[in-house]
């Protein structure tokens, strides 16, 4: 059993990749990470600036929107408000035109009472 010890221990470890292969592994990387640091990342960079200021001004549509609405509620309120005051005073016009009617009616109607009783 001690040898077989003697032996695995004097094979390499699978898991840990040679020296030589992790130099090249890291000079890869840096190569890639430098390339796309100074060709990607820009492009990147602008495209969400461009993003965000869309939104910005999204936002600002929308709340410019959103006053202009207001206003035009408030006038909206204010019409209906002064239609409601012209139908309050049109009905008041109406019921005293319709008193008088009935007033005239009934003073003409004894008129031609007395005119059929005499």
């Amino acid at each position: 059993m001690s040898q077989l010890l003697i032996l695995a221990a004097e094979q390499e470890n699978p898991l840990v990749p040679p020296i030589p292969e992790l130099v090249i592994g890291l000079i890869a990387f840096v190569i890639v990470f430098g390339f796309l640091a100074k060709k990607l990342l820009p492009n990147i960079n602008k495209v969400l600036e461009e993003r965000r200021e869309a939104i910005e001004g999204g936002i600002e549509k929308a709340e410019a929107a959103q006053t202009e609405a207001q206003s035009v509620l408030e006038q909206y309120k204010a019409q209906l408000a002064e239609a409601r005051h012209e139908a309050a005073r049109l009905r008041q016009e109406a019921q005293e035109q319709g008193a008088t009617l009935i007033a005239e009616m009934r003073a003409e109607g004894q008129r031609q009472r007395e005119e059929i009783v005499a």
